[in-house]
């Protein structure tokens, strides 16, 4: 825990001259992208009179204090949790506390794990700002502070400050932060400032409510839906039918005929049509009569793909991990065990589906939206209009989810927008508008993957030897953060939670296979270890094998695992492990770490003799490090429970001929509110590092519902979903 943090004024503009703390560059951005990440100054809402210490916190004189938000807020809660931690030490009251989202300026708002991007992702908003903004906070109270003992003539040593006022008790005297703003804005930058000691917290580790509640609930939030300007047209695209096809012709003459729609336009990814509000220029796009050129287009169907994968696992792939000899090891082994795993390709299937409105101007291209990679997407769209960096502007507003979708570093739906916009004979804003059949069929998807484990154990029960093999595309491939993120060669957003898989074996070797299939694969929330963690029903199967009840056995394989251990034994206790169970019930339990944080679940279901399967209640224990807002972590435990249930349960992309087959929700079904398990949530008490809670709480939900549904019914389930088993027994 950093207790009463200290840090010099030149340390700190040494450490981030951006006014950031922290600083932890998990990679370096090639010499080509770094140079063309630009540090043009960021405007600032912020009059004469207001006080604005730093690029995160400005005070005005109405005694308002508005937090600026990096991160983008699309249901996770960061829109709260950072205004947590500069309300915390700057010792605001919660109700002065207002949020505005950052714009697209690396320079002041990047995030400091990635270097020189601006964005949000990989669970890291909380990880990467819990220190910064917190000297944020702490740097206007202590300006504040400075300002009410320099108006008072006393020593800052006697002034204190408590929910937004300032106090110098022996006087008696006190004055709100607006009545100081004037003369706080005057003052130098402190050279010192001390951050406070976990025990002073009043908002940290409490249950606040969160911000954006209830703009949601009046219909104030701003969804890029919302947005409106003068002239503007809405856009809807014909995309292929199958992915790599290209238009070859086209007739637009019916289109151009629904009153309504005013231009049609060839781009790259396909026909837009231009309209006078969504529906006739949707009715305009069904009226376009398209040839597509599909020589350079996927035809195969999922099955094709499968068995080209299962081709692939049968030889050695790129080493990922090797340890020891696992051959050796397997071959003295007392009790081997193999399986192999399938996973179909996922949709994230966001609430709110791709949109994005772009309008050029004389300083070039503004653009509004709920945007996940501002720089990224700053690259892309520059290049598409021939601009410059800093001529690209992005007001980033709430996104109605994302679970990566937002993310891509293709930035799919803004350079087409930007197209669209390229390629109109009558100038115009633009609002362009995915429908869910849009994106279900015509977008990215988590990719499918094929895995194959070999264990060996000895005499005694212990694992010794451990081969994973896995086959599946790479998302990284093609992009611009290929050179940059790849590991040895290898993509680190297939392989994760297998590579640093946690049991310890003294021999151990993880290979991989990356097809090149033409089907556009992205993360998906939780990425690699939305399958990875799908070890965890083989763990079961080796704890079987070597007569060994399941917890018993994780924590032989945990040693040193003081984390893994901790929240192992207390979802054991919370969930009872040890009671009898119903006949027709049956309980499950996985653990996994991904982006630094702990979760442990154990799945409580029922299976009738039919095969009738029901998930009733869920355990979660979750070690995330500081606990900044334990609501928001117990629902985002919840909401990704949900919807790795949802995956685990039905979900699946499949492809015929390749083309997708599923387009909307009635046949790619989420989980229902019926359907939906009670879920208990613990919050392991701790003082490391502040982790994501985003994502962590998807990837053990799939392996504990199928080791739960072992336990009753006697069946292993190795592929997803699970609705497609027979899982009635006698």
């Amino acid at each position: 825990m950093d207790t009463n943090i200290k840090m010099t004024r030149r340390s700190f503009l040494k450490a981030d001259a951006s006014l950031g703390l922290g600083l932890m560059l998990a990679f370096y951005m090639p010499i080509g992208l770094s140079k063309a990440i630009t540090s043009a100054g960021a405007e600032s809402n912020a009059s004469q009179t207001d006080f604005e210490p730093n690029a995160f916190v400005r005070i005005t004189a109405d005694n308002n204090i508005t937090v600026i938000v990096k991160h983008l807020e699309m249901g996770q809660g960061i829109s709260t949790g950072l205004p947590t931690l500069i309300a915390e030490e700057l010792d605001a009251d919660w109700e002065q506390i207002k949020i505005e989202f950052a714009p697209a300026q690396a320079r002041l708002y990047r995030n400091l794990i990635w270097g020189s991007l601006q964005g949000t992702g990989a669970s890291n908003s909380m990880a990467n700002s819990f220190t910064q903004m917190r000297q944020a906070g702490a740097t206007a109270r202590a300006m504040l502070l400075t300002a009410a003992a320099e108006r008072w003539r006393v020593s800052a040593s006697e002034v204190t400050v408590s929910k937004g006022v300032v106090y110098h008790h022996g006087q008696k005297l006190e004055a709100s932060f607006g009545e100081l703003v004037e003369a706080a804005s005057q003052l130098e930058i402190p050279d010192n400032i001390s951050l406070k000691n976990a025990k002073d917290f009043n908002y940290i580790g409490k249950h606040i409510a969160r911000k954006d509640t209830i703009d949601k609930l009046n219909g104030s939030a701003q969804y890029t839906i919302d947005m409106q300007r003068e002239k503007l047209l809405t856009a809807v695209v014909f995309h292929p039918p199958l992915f790599g096809a290209k238009v070859k012709s086209f007739d637009a003459s019916k289109a151009k005929m629904i009153k309504g729609v005013v231009e049609v336009v060839q781009i790259p990814s396909g026909v837009a049509v231009l309209a006078h509000g969504f529906w006739p220029a949707k009715l305009g796009r069904d009226a376009l009569d398209i040839e597509w050129d599909t020589a350079a287009a996927n035809t195969l169907g999922s099955d094709e793909i499968f068995e080209q994968y299962k081709e692939l696992a049968k030889k050695p792939g790129a080493i990922v991990r090797s340890e020891g000899d696992v051959d050796k090891a397997l071959a003295g082994s007392a009790k081997r065990l193999l399986a192999s795993f399938e996973f179909p390709y996922l949709a994230h299937a966001a609430m709110e589906p791709m949109d994005c409105v772009m309008e050029l101007n004389e300083q070039g291209c503004e653009m509004w939206h709920g945007e996940q990679m501002q720089t990224l997407t700053q690259l892309n769209v520059s290049k598409v209009l021939d601009l410059k960096l800093d001529q690209v502007t992005i007001n980033t507003l709430y996104a109605g989810g994302s679970f990566g979708r937002r993310g891509n570093p293709q930035s799919d739906f803004q350079s087409e927008t930007a197209h669209i916009i390229k390629a109109m004979s009558v100038p115009a804003p633009v609002k362009l508008i995915w429908t869910r059949e849009d994106d279900m069929q015509a977008g990215f998807y988590r990719p499918l993957n094929y895995h194959t484990l070999e264990a060996g154990l000895d005499e005694q029960g212990n694992l010794i030897a451990w081969h994973h093999r896995i086959v599946g595309q790479s998302i990284l491939a093609g992009t611009m953060l290929n050179s940059v993120l790849l590991e040895q060669g290898n993509d680190p957003m297939t392989m994760d939670g297998a590579k640093d898989v946690p049991y310890t074996m003294p021999n151990i070797l993880v290979d991989l296979h990356t097809p090149k299939i033409n089907v556009p694969v992205l993360w998906w929330r939780s990425v690699a270890h939305t399958h990875t963690a799908f070890i965890e029903t083989f763990i079961d199967e080796l704890a079987a094998e070597a007569n060994r009840d399941p917890v018993e056995f994780r924590r032989s394989q945990l040693a040193g695992q003081s984390r893994l251990l901790n929240v192992l034994d207390l979802v054991a206790e919370k969930s009872a492990w040890n009671d009898a169970m119903p006949a027709g019930r049956g309980r499950g339990i996985a653990i996994h770490k991904s982006f630094n944080t702990v979760v442990a679940q154990v799945a409580e279901v029922t299976v009738s003799k039919a095969g009738e399967l029901t998930v009733d209640r869920v355990i979660c224990v979750v070690d995330c490090g500081i606990a900044v807002n334990p609501k928001i972590i117990e629902s985002q435990m919840q909401g990704g429970i949900g919807f790795g249930l949802s995956a685990a349960l039905t979900g699946a992309i499949t492809l015929k001929e390749g083309q997708v087959e599923q387009s909307n929700f009635h046949d790619y079904q989420p989980i229902r509110m019926n359907e939906m398990p009670h879920i208990d949530v613990h919050i392991v008490d701790s003082n490391e590092a502040s982790s994501g809670v985003g994502e962590p709480g998807v990837p053990p939900i799939a392996p504990a519902v199928c080791n739960a549904i072992f336990m009753v019914t006697g069946k292993r389930i190795r592929s997803l979903p699970i609705n497609q088993h027979d899982l009635s027994y006698a």
